[in-house]
């Protein structure tokens, strides 16, 4: 055999692991780039504090994104998060403020409604053979109700361990940042490391075949909605912590933004597919657009509209690849 047949199929071996490799990281490729292009055009976009700007704005939106990302996974998806973000908030801010309730055991209540509100979730599309769209819609008007209710449409204070969460660490490392890449590590943990992580994939790429080879389907889909309220509990209390009370109206859309960041990251919404890093990606470029966006001047109006376009071409992506798969 010639020395040029043996280099072509070694050639042709690099190019799709180059391939594969790009395919996998494409959105941290266009991550890249888009800040590239955004540095020549604002010299600010670069500095170190509005680096740490970008990371804050993208925190509470990619801690909701990794609570999705176990749902989209599995082949669901949580309309919900925004609301039970917003509800966890309230509720820590009406046990503490209102009840008197010590403050660790307020933000514990806090979240634990969002597991709460997860669960029943779970249950609708477990046991009560919803939509995981339907039940998660039912859920989002629940806890958004519930969130008004207890807070009578008005803010409530948080106590200080909750405001702690929207300061800085030595005066310069934003708590948010901390608390996303914690969970982010969390998420990516439970995802490449857990039964329940490798079941979600399972659940995912065939429900019917994940429970002939013996995952038990139900318990599995009350621990991912479980997990996605945990998430958003956690989310809600970071929002209230940067806004410094409890807001009933807060992560208004943020459950759009969310599913976003999960398909931007490179999950497929079939199902089977997501990394936790790639939603922190995909969370990241959402918040670089609009960073970059506002430094430009560009309206918010506009920044509706190219959010838009970029969520289409990741879904469109997805569709593609899976045709070609």
């Amino acid at each position: 055999m010639s020395t040029e047949t043996a280099a072509r199929p070694r050639a042709g071996a690099l190019g799709a692991r180059a391939q594969g490799l790009l395919g996998q990281n494409g959105t941290l490729v266009a991550l890249v780039l888009l800040g590239v292009v955004l540095a020549f055009l604002s010299p600010v976009f670069l500095s170190p504090q509005n680096l740490l700007n970008i990371g804050v704005q993208a925190a509470v939106v990619a801690i909701l994104a990794f609570g999705q990302t176990f749902v989209i996974v599995s082949a669901g998806i949580d309309l919900s998060v925004g609301s039970v973000a917003a509800l966890g908030g309230i509720v820590t801010g009406y046990t503490a403020s209102t009840m008197g309730v010590p403050p660790a055991l307020a933000i514990l209540l806090g979240v634990l409604t969002g597991v709460a509100c997860g669960l029943v979730s779970g249950v609708l599309v477990a046991y009560g053979r919803l939509p995981a769209f339907i039940a998660t819609l039912a859920m989002l008007s629940i806890a958004r109700g519930l969130a008004l209710v207890l807070s009578g449409g008005v803010p409530l204070n948080q106590p200080p361990a909750v405001a702690a969460l929207g300061q800085t660490i030595g005066g310069w490392l934003p708590v948010p940042v901390v608390i996303m890449a914690v969970f982010g590590l969390l998420a990516g943990f439970i995802l490449n490391r857990t039964y329940p992580g490798r079941a979600m994939y399972a659940i995912g790429g065939n429900e019917e075949a994940a429970r002939l080879s013996g995952i038990n389907v139900r318990r599995q889909q009350l621990i991912i909605f479980s997990l996605a309220g945990f998430y958003s509990a956690v989310a809600g209390l970071v929002l209230a912590g940067r806004l410094a009370s409890g807001q009933p109206q807060a992560a208004t859309g943020y459950e759009l933004d969310s599913i976003a960041a999960v398909v931007i990251g490179g999950a497929s919404l079939a199902g089977g597919q997501g990394r936790a890093f790639g939603t922190f990606v995909g969370a990241l470029v959402l918040a670089v657009i609009r960073n970059g966006l506002n430094l430009l001047n560009v309206s918010s109006f506009w920044q509706q509209v190219a959010i838009g376009v970029v969520i289409a071409l990741a879904v469109l992506t997805d569709t593609l690849r899976r045709r070609r798969a």
